[in-house]
């Protein structure tokens, strides 16, 4: 192992405008200083390999891989490309860190379309790819329980080894004196539309009850579209979002010419040691500034049953998606309906462990359970071809999944909710994108779903609007 210590910081980003100029910077960040929850922040750049998975012609699927300079193609779908190429790097030293290189990057929900069939008829939002995974031989990792931060790599690629040095020196010395006048603002230039208004959701809600009634599902997740268009760096953006609404699962990912910015607060599939970890979220309630109301707020949502049903029914199904890679009888509900605040809302969440099964990796569970349930319904190939028919887009990254698949063969995820895309369309403009959902079960109802997805927005819908007031009155 190589390891450098670096000073010791309780907020990241300054560490992350370190790399920001280096190809496919990210970082994995836990909301500190002001979230209560996470331990620790992965950062990293440079990518000696990329995958990127995406549609090609009819029902055809076009993998890109490219490492250094050289790239090839294949019609392999990404998750097959990612384990075989995994494979191929293994580490026998532990690192005693969550990561310390590895396959970084996002698997859209659409994703999902090489995995299952799927209809394409929905109208392409951001036209980003399926998949974009980078491997990287060295991390940042900030570990804030412990108070560390260190520079670290298994050292399986030679350049790691040459370019070791300097990369100490670039954490090392002092950053250079940012000039006021050079650094790119960020401002939105139109206020935030969705795809669908009141009278247009209620068409779609009141569809997705007729399917219940009938016996196609008993839960499917319904999600609006907010965007805007914006100028700037959104790098500007994600730190307002940090401040605003922190959580455990936050990431911000620098691809040539957009950008991930997400505020998630749920965990995906972890897998570590063999011991498999997810979290489902389901059931929400707003926060409110009166201690009093708020926690009523809280009271309600751990008293609501039907809150506590959905939220059971997508334990069962992670249960089953889970199981597919897991050891037989290895699989339970360690915690249900557990209470946990955010900046904006309050939450019931559950644990789901199980025991990964011998020969399977985690690409297998990551195969075997996407997308998450928890953002889909049930049961949930059919609950996501009723999403296809009912919601005007397609959803992109939003509700796919952040992750990280490590050397040693760990992993850890969240699910892409509270989640926006930056898209540079030129230098002058750009646009600035996430989406919010519920899900919508027999007894339902259509005012206060709609209502939850408005809560469920409204971290980004508040820092977007910042950024709007900011623009207006510059002019």
């Amino acid at each position: 192992m190589l390891k450098h210590a670096i000073p010791y910081a309780l907020d990241s980003s300054a560490l992350f405008e370190r790399i920001a100029h280096l190809p496919w910077p990210m970082f994995l960040d836990s909301g500190k200083p002001e979230s209560e929850y996470g331990r620790f922040d992965i950062l990293v750049a440079q990518p000696f390999v990329t995958i990127i998975s995406d549609e090609a012609g009819t029902n055809g699927i076009k993998t890109e891989i490219r490492h250094n300079s050289q790239l090839t193609v294949t019609q392999e779908d990404g998750l097959t490309a990612l384990k075989r190429l995994l494979a191929g790097y293994t580490v026998k030293e532990s690192s005693g860190l969550p990561f310390a290189g590895g396959a970084l990057g996002y698997f859209s929900y659409d994703l999902s379309r090489q995995i299952e069939c799927l209809p394409r008829s929905l109208l392409e939002a951001t036209e980003l790819p399926h998949m974009q995974i980078g491997f990287y031989d060295w991390a940042v990792v900030v570990d804030h329980q412990e108070k560390t931060a260190q520079l670290v790599s298994h050292g399986l690629v030679p350049a790691t080894h040459e370019n070791w040095a300097a990369l100490c020196l670039l954490f090392d010395r002092n950053p250079p004196a940012h000039d006021a006048d050079t650094q790119a603002d960020f401002s939105l230039s139109s206020a935030l539309t969705s795809n669908m208004n009141y009278s247009q959701y209620s068409v779609a809600f009141n569809k997705i009850k007729d399917y219940i009634m009938g016996g196609d599902c008993y839960q499917v997740n319904l999600a609006l579209r907010f965007a805007a268009k914006a100028t700037g760096d959104s790098w500007i953006a994600y730190k307002k979002l940090r401040e605003l609404s922190p959580a455990p699962f936050m990431a911000y990912m620098k691809f040539p010419r957009w950008q991930l910015l997400s505020g998630s607060p749920e965990r995906f599939l972890q897998l570590h040691k063999q011991l498999v970890e997810t979290r489902p979220i389901k059931g929400t309630r707003p926060r409110s500034l009166d201690a009093d109301e708020d926690a009523s707020l809280a009271l309600d949502l751990q008293g609501s049953t039907k809150d506590q049903a959905e939220n059971l029914m997508i334990v069962d199904l992670l249960r089953n998606d889970i199981g597919k890679s897991c050891e037989i009888g290895s699989v339970k509900a360690d915690q249900l309906f557990r209470l946990q605040s955010f900046a904006n809302v309050h939450h019931l969440v559950s644990i789901v462990t199980g025991r990964l099964a011998q020969g399977k990796t985690a690409i297998d569970l990551l195969r075997g359970c996407f997308p998450g349930g928890s953002i889909t319904g049930a049961p949930k190939l059919r609950a996501m071809q009723i999403i296809d028919e009912l919601e005007p887009h397609r959803r992109g990254v939003y509700c796919g999944a952040v992750a990280y698949i490590g050397f040693d063969g760990n992993m850890d995820s969240s699910i892409a909710i509270r989640t926006a895309i930056y898209r540079e369309h030129s230098h002058a403009e750009g646009e600035i994108s996430f989406y919010a959902g519920g899900g919508i079960v027999s007894d339902s109802e259509l005012a206060l779903e709609y209502a939850e997805i408005q809560d469920k927005a409204s971290s980004l819908l508040k820092t977007m609007r910042h950024f709007l007031r900011l623009n207006q009155a510059a002019s």
